[in-house]
């Protein structure tokens, strides 16, 4: 985006919108705290986690491989049966006026999470969250200041110097197990708190619970991995290399996965032994700070996880440049990444970002179409586009080319789109209407630069913040809508005469996050591996995240891995320790 600085972020271009825009009607009033009984029945819940289990989850930055294999392994069947039953009836019900909203949040004010309790904001500033879906309010959150952000530093120094500091790595590998069996034996609660504040389909939602939960488990799991290694160098020389956390991590996560962020964040910070102060977007708080008080219960010490919602060209620069900040973890807008490497560059700060991407998705014409029509369309729709790896840009053998825009465009007007609530909803709301609006002025620049829309491109009537997935065919890869990143259900469909050309357009753009490519020739898939730069790269699958497995980009997308042993080693750091075991004095000069 033009003119952006510090987390000023506009949607259009990544994930950190930090909401200015959806806030500036907000009323800073307050709500009585939760009540008696919704804490009798959040506790009789997390009694219920040792009876939990789970297995790993296969997603697409969040949304299920295999939303019904997510089901089985979450819950029993009679138990799902009875949640879609409910969901849909209370789904049809609020929407017909006769009940109001899900009450899991509503009656309640988020307060700080920090030094291990919740707190209120300095400036006493709350406000008032509303369900993108239904424009309805949703609850009240406080907001962080520079005095907050001091406080949260100051917690996780004294957590990283004496409790936490203390703590070895079997003992750090078991809370973290207990923090995902936390999440799994609350994830009710977490799925409607996500679900409501995001505006995106619960189906998807739920897959980004449970693997918020697997993350936890695999870095509990790779702390066995942390160690260093002792050199033979010869001599009377004993040379080993110890790891030790970096320090205090500022860590900033965006509003469009807010769970599975923080847990891409939190779980390798917290295997390394570093304690973190994490600033998620002020529109989609909520289950952050949920997660935070799980960490405190499951005895997590105070100090060691600290959440500051607030904006970023206030509160997330502040954070940034903050003396006390050791190592700083971003997933965002390029333009926000690039503003924080700058502010990161006089301290010499150790830094990763994970950043925007515009990313193709190539379709040759010996692909089976069976598959790859339905996966394409799942690859950029299935968080209604926001998402940065969206596979927003397609790429067409032309003699398949006009079949497989038909076959698309027919299959992505058969998607239920709606009330996120809806167990049978594909796909849910825009963030928020403002988000909407910068969508629509993209898809119009598309057609004034000449693209032919097939499908969607009109905003949909009523309070929520829908827009219809959009098909925009005769794209040409130099035109806006095929360089700049939506963030919304739009695709462009671009067509190539052969695999050199294929490959020159899926690399003609700044980004370089995530690439699919559809082909029935196994060679032909593992050369475009090579030639495509790309930080991920699926083959007849649409998928790109899965718990283990390095995420992150070329170029403008960023650098640093997330979700892998990669991202543990950025918040180590390696210590040479030299020895002599010779018996005789060390006189190099023989003075």
């Amino acid at each position: 985006m033009e003119g952006a600085h510090l987390v000023d972020v506009d949607v259009h271009e990544d994930a950190l919108e930090d909401g200015e825009a959806e806030q500036e009607d907000g009323q800073q009033h307050r709500l009585p705290r939760k009540s008696t009984d919704e804490g009798e029945d959040d506790q009789e819940e997390r009694g219920r986690r040792k009876d939990e289990s789970e297995h790993p989850v296969g997603l697409d930055r969040g949304a299920a491989e295999n939303v019904e294999a997510d089901k089985e392994e979450l819950h029993d069947d009679a138990e799902e049966e009875e949640d879609r039953q409910a969901v849909e009836e209370h789904s049809r019900l609020r929407h017909a006026g006769i009940l109001p909203p899900m009450a899991v949040v509503t009656q309640r004010e988020f307060g700080l999470f920090i030094d291990g309790e919740t707190v209120e904001p300095a400036s006493g500033e709350v406000r008032e969250l509303t369900e993108p879906a239904t424009g309805a309010p949703l609850a009240k959150a406080a907001m962080a200041g520079e005095a907050d952000v001091d406080r949260a530093v100051e917690a996780a120094r004294a957590a990283l110097e004496g409790p936490w500091g203390k703590t070895p790595p079997n003992e750090r590998s078991r809370l973290l197990h207990a923090l995902a069996d936390a999440i799994v034996a609350n994830r009710k609660e977490l799925t409607e708190l996500e679900t409501r504040n995001v505006g995106k389909a619960v189906s998807s939602v739920k897959g980004e619970v449970a693997v918020s939960a697997e993350n936890f488990r695999w870095y509990a799991s790779a702390i066995a991995s942390i160690a260093g290694r002792t050199t033979p160098i010869g001599g009377s020389i004993l040379a080993y290399t110890l790891k030790e956390p970096v320090g205090v991590a500022a860590q900033i996560v965006p509003w469009n996965y807010p769970i599975m962020m923080a847990a891409w964040k939190l779980a390798p910070a917290l295997a390394a032994g570093c304690t973190v102060v994490l600033k998620p977007d002020p529109a989609t708080p909520l289950t952050v700070l949920r997660v935070a008080e799980l960490a405190a219960e499951v005895g997590i010490p105070a100090g060691v996880v600290n959440i500051v919602p607030g904006d970023g060209p206030t509160t997330g620069s502040y954070l940034v440049r903050h003396p006390g900040v050791d190592k700083v973890a971003f997933t965002g807008s390029t333009a926000t990444g690039s503003e924080i490497m700058r502010l990161c560059a006089e301290p010499v700060k150790r830094l990763s970002l994970e950043l925007g991407g515009k990313s193709p998705n190539l379709v040759f014409a010996d692909a089976n179409l069976a598959d790859a029509v339905p996966s394409s369309v799942y690859a950029i729709y299935y968080a209604a586009g926001q998402s940065c790896d969206a596979r927003s840009r397609v790429l067409v053998e032309r003699p398949l080319y006009d079949e497989f825009v038909n076959s698309f465009s027919e299959t992505a007007a058969k998607m239920k789109v709606g009330d996120p609530l809806d167990a049978e909803t594909q796909m849910g709301s825009l963030i928020s209407q403002a988000h909407r609006d910068k969508v629509h002025g993209l898809v119009e620049t598309g057609r004034k630069e000449g693209a032919e829309i097939i499908t969607g491109g009109e905003p949909t009537d009523g309070d929520g913040a829908f827009y219809p997935p959009t098909v925009l065919a005769g794209v040409e890869n130099r035109m806006a809508v095929a360089q700049e990143e939506i963030f919304g259900p739009v695709v462009t469909v671009i067509p190539f005469e052969d695999e050199a050309e294929a490959v020159r357009i899926a690399n003609d753009v700044k980004y370089g996050l995530t690439a699919t490519v559809w082909t029935s020739d196994p060679a032909r898939g593992h050369r475009l591996a090579r030639q495509i730069k790309s930080g991920v790269i699926g083959i007849n699958l649409p998928n790109t995240a899965f718990p283990g497995l390095p995420f992150g980009g070329y170029k403008q997308s960023g650098f640093g891995r997330e979700g892998s042993l990669e991202t543990i080693e950025m918040y180590l750091e390696t210590k040479t320790v030299f020895v002599s075991t010779s018996g005789k004095p060390v006189n190099p000069w023989g003075l």
